[in-house]
């Protein structure tokens, strides 16, 4: 167990670092942004690039696939939505005045975060902003959404104002800020950080925020009072990124570890090892915790025991993000390359009991 093994497929038409890698809903394509300004379309069945996105000005920081387009920001200070088939951009939506850091598409609206310290909202169908949230005094990060649907049995006043959901931003300001979208008003800011918020995880039924800092904690919040319910105190460096899965919590850090936490009591029940450097992505997948760290490789471990399965090295530079699809694995990473792993032959998980669909984060 733990020993390296080979990459089925190397990819490696960009001719910049991958920032992001996204998969489509039906797990049939992906797609990834890259620091040449482009985006490229993978098939997942061979690995084939099926379409190339060019127009933005600049390095594309993030990017999201839906069904039928696909939408990149830029640090050209501009979100681009584009036609999959075709590789036709056919909307740029303008406004920003700086790095288009992340963009969430959601209930046909697009939110997208900036270094000019604002959120926006659009309508997916036109180039129009409709929303702006201002009030973060630094850089705004993460994003996630909660709908309408999911917040409405737990409210019995004032309904008109959730009418459009509810958006949540975390910033370098150190706060997270919840916003109304109908309105675009700010309906609770979440204090408690003492370093920048970098990332965020949203359980839609129970109303509640995790947010990681670089203060090293994991917070949780009750998105609807703003109250901070717990505070996850265990790791010695930066938080990265966040996963929530089968009510847990798992957190990659600059520690170089990934701890996975008790959602509703914050009690750390499993610390995964054996990273180098910082652990910058992470995926949980039937049973399989993928971790992508700075050190260029990628992990697989058993989430129940923390055993370490398997070591996926060749990547030259820090793994920016993963994602699964049935028995292959995917790594992008600032050496400009996408890498397929066959995945199969890890520990099979034990029956766990189903859980609510999770938020848009």
């Amino acid at each position: 167990m733990g020993g390296g093994v080979s990459a089925l497929r190397v990819c490696a038409d960009h001719r910049g670092g991958i920032n992001w890698l996204s998969l489509s809903p039906d797990g049939q394509r992906l797609l990834t942004g890259s620091e040449d300004g482009t985006a490229r379309l993978w098939s997942t069945a061979d690995g084939q690039c099926c379409a190339l996105f060019q127009g933005h000005e600049s390095y594309v920081t993030f990017c999201q696939l839906e069904s039928e387009a696909a939408f990149t920001c830029s640090a050209d200070h501009t979100v681009r939505k584009w036609d999959v088939l075709t590789g036709q951009c056919l909307a740029v939506y303008r406004g920003h005045t700086s790095i288009v850091n992340r963009i969430l598409v959601a209930d046909r609206q697009l939110f997208s975060s900036s270094y000019d310290r604002t959120a926006r909202c659009w309508s997916v169908d036109k180039e129009q902003m409709s929303r702006e949230f201002r009030g973060h005094r630094n850089c705004v990060l993460p994003l996630a959404y909660s709908a309408p649907r999911d917040l409405h049995s737990a409210l019995c006043e004032r309904d008109e104002d959730m009418a459009g959901g509810l958006l949540v931003t975390g910033s370098t300001d150190g706060t997270a800020k919840v916003w109304q979208v109908a309105s675009g008003c700010c309906h609770r800011t979440l204090r408690g950080h003492t370093g920048a918020v970098l990332c965020l995880a949203l359980d839609t039924p129970g109303h509640t925020a995790f947010t990681g800092s670089t203060d090293a904690t994991v917070r949780a919040w009750d998105i609807l009072s703003g109250e901070q319910l717990r505070v996850f105190r265990e790791h010695q460096g930066s938080v990265i990124c966040l996963e929530l899965v089968n009510q847990q919590v798992y957190s990659g850090s600059a520690d170089r570890t990934v701890k996975c936490w008790l959602a509703d009591t914050g009690e750390c029940v499993r610390t995964f090892k054996a990273h180098r450097r910082s652990v910058s992505a992470l995926k949980y997948h039937a049973g399989t915790l993928f971790t992508g760290s700075g050190d260029a490789c990628a992990r697989a471990f058993d989430t129940q025991s923390g055993v370490l399965q398997r070591v996926f090295r060749g990547h030259a530079f820090v793994i920016n993000c993963i994602q699964v699809h049935e028995q292959v694995l995917y790594t992008a990473s600032h050496d400009g390359s996408l890498r397929l792993w066959d995945v199969r032959g890890l520990r099979k998980p034990g029956p766990r009991r189903p859980v609510p669909e999770r938020g848009r984060s």
